[in-house]
């Protein structure tokens, strides 16, 4: 098996990697990394929770460490585009981690916060700038980033980009970038448009791939809870109060639904918080530190807000609900199971959730085993008759349906007093 130190990397990064306690590369960092320190472009197909952020980042800070050039003022060497603030802020974590002792600078750019801050580390020159794309435009458009320096450019998390409809905006932003460079991109998926982003933006690129069946069955201990809507909070609560559970995410369809979760919880004096889109940036951090460090073991996010959530110690994911896609599943339980360490991942699933389950076992291919031993199971099979497909209404009842709304309506009008004329007088002329 592939070891980091066989890899050409510089002393410093090799012992950045041990100290994290790393010995062998994941599957998308042994088959990109060699590419990507040989300046080759590459389109890198994986799943999150596969290690695809240190399979740019350590090359990236190589090349950058061992040609020291002197960046001048508003200039960027390399440009990571990303989709999400925590993503971003992941991003440069690991980056300032890995470039420990290189002397390379390094900041983050992303909406929600003041634009001061952001000016002026900019104005000193950039080595590594991690963006979102559109507090990015909005630097750009003002003239505080300039690309005359630039040697690197990744799109990281290209499908997820569009689902957010940020296309548009990642194609301004590489509009201006400089047509000589190396290009990184990496998508979980590549739907057609991202392919043909990929076409125009790649050179000769190597593509490199790592499917999402592995990651699902090779070190995630997976299980479903069949159980009535109305139950759910009372089965999360259950499992969290009886299982060892040493941080957990859990995911929800919604904000609304993520906020409810909280709420029932911190009732619960189970310590809890909530990120995603409605929550200020500030109260993001704060929840996502508490998680890392460990003072909170409990995490509920939304799917899009759950990018960016790079926490080894992760023990369990809970689909509290099922996702509306079924590629999501995969994204999220990918949060577990981090640095080949194995993880849990438990999904709720009601009377209303049950085609979503059925997407979700098709995309992996395999079905999720039962626990039919927690106190709120249900048969599957005796599930509320809200799981059973509705009969479309015929035409002679859509026709009935409306003929009969035609006549209340004619019915209505017929029943109002009409409005008093004005009385004619009668006399002579």
């Amino acid at each position: 098996m592939l070891e980091f130190n066989s890899l050409a990397l510089l002393p410093s990064i090799q012992q950045a990697i041990a100290d994290k306690g790393y010995k062998n590369p994941t599957a998308i960092q042994a088959q990109a990394i060699p590419h990507v320190l040989q300046g080759k472009d590459l389109l890198g197909i994986a799943q999150t929770g596969t290690g695809k952020t240190a399979a740019f980042s350590l090359p990236l800070i190589n090349r950058l460490g061992m040609n020291k050039v002197k960046v001048k003022s508003n200039q960027v060497r390399s440009l990571i585009l990303t989709p999400t603030r925590e993503l971003a802020s992941q991003i440069e974590l690991n980056i300032k981690t890995y470039s420990k002792g290189l002397s390379l600078s390094s900041a983050v750019i992303f909406g929600g916060v003041g634009h001061s801050a952001q000016r002026k580390a900019l104005s000193k020159g950039i080595d590594i700038l991690i963006a979102t794309p559109g507090r990015l435009l909005d630097l750009m458009s003002n003239g505080y980033i300039k690309y005359d320096q630039l040697e690197v450019f990744v799109l990281d998390e290209a499908d997820r980009m569009l689902d957010m409809g940020f296309i548009n905006d990642v194609k301004k932003i590489i509009k201006n970038l400089p047509p000589k460079k190396q290009t990184l991109l990496f998508s979980a998926t590549i739907p057609k448009s991202i392919l043909g982003l990929a076409n125009s933006l790649l050179q000769d690129p190597v593509k490199v791939e790592v499917t999402p069946e592995n990651l699902t069955v090779e070190k995630i201990n997976q299980q479903l809870n069949i159980v009535a809507r109305k139950n759910k909070p009372n089965l999360l609560k259950h499992i969290l109060m009886k299982r060892k559970i040493r941080s957990v995410l859990v995911f929800t369809k919604t904000k609304r639904g993520a906020n409810k979760v909280v709420e029932f919880l911190e009732k619960n004096k189970i310590h809890s918080a909530a990120i995603h889109g409605n929550k200020s940036q500030n109260a993001r951090e704060r929840a996502l530190n508490s998680f890392r460090s460990g003072k909170m073991k409990v995490l509920v996010a939304t799917d899009i807000a759950s990018r960016g959530i790079d926490v080894d110690h992760v023990s369990h994911v809970i689909n509290y609900d099922q996702p509306m896609e079924p590629e999501a599943y995969v994204h999220r339980i990918g949060r577990t199971a981090r640095a080949g360490r194995e993880g849990v991942a438990i999904s709720f699933c009601d009377e209303t959730e049950v085609k979503l389950l059925k997407a979700v076992e098709r995309y992996i291919k395999l079905p999720i085993p039962v626990d039919t031993g927690q106190p709120y199971h249900i048969d599957l099979n005796k599930l509320p008759a809200a799981i059973k497909k509705k009969k479309r209404p015929s035409q002679n009842h859509k026709r009935a349906t409306s003929r009969r709304r035609n006549e209340n309506r004619a019915g209505n009008k017929s029943t109002r007093r009409p409005a008093k004329r004005p009385s004619r007088r009668s006399g002579k002329s």
